[in-house]
């Protein structure tokens, strides 16, 4: 039966398994310069975002938290600078190790996170009536473009 708790597990499964593959090619760990520099922001802005969300919740499936919504920090500028760092850093590594398959894995990547972002999106507006303005100012990976 399809749901949008479903549809967000099964986005984070893809999203894992490409990163488990990425991780056993040894194909995640950026060695240029720019791209170690854009790892380390993306674990900054991980860190920051998590330490701003709070330790509230983690679920495997899209949940809505009680507590409020969330809209300081990174989240005064993306809608979910988690998902957001997972994406850099994945992008920074692949950028190191190209391939056909380092590529097809990345795309999973973001395509499981965007399946999972799009899914938490739907949710949480049903659970927060003000998420509607916010998401109308605020992007979803990439501040001010996307």
């Amino acid at each position: 039966m399809f749901s949008l708790k479903n549809a967000s597990l099964a986005g984070l499964l893809i999203a894992i398994v490409a990163l488990a593959v990425l991780i056993t090619c040894k194909l995640i760990l950026a060695d240029g310069i720019v791209a170690i520099v854009v790892q380390a922001i993306a674990v900054l802005l991980m860190i920051w975002a998590r330490l701003t969300f709070g330790f509230r919740s983690f679920h495997a499936s899209a949940d809505p938290t009680s507590g409020g919504l969330v809209t300081t920090g990174p989240y005064k500028y993306l809608r979910h600078p988690i998902y957001a760092a997972v994406i850099y850093f994945t992008c920074a590594g692949i950028s190191s190790h190209l391939s056909i398959l380092s590529v097809m894995m990345g795309i999973a990547v973001v395509a499981g996170l965007s399946i999972r972002m799009v899914a938490e999106e739907q949710l949480v507006a049903k659970q927060y009536p003000d998420y509607k303005s916010y998401s109308a100012k605020t992007k979803r990976v990439i501040p001010f473009i996307l």
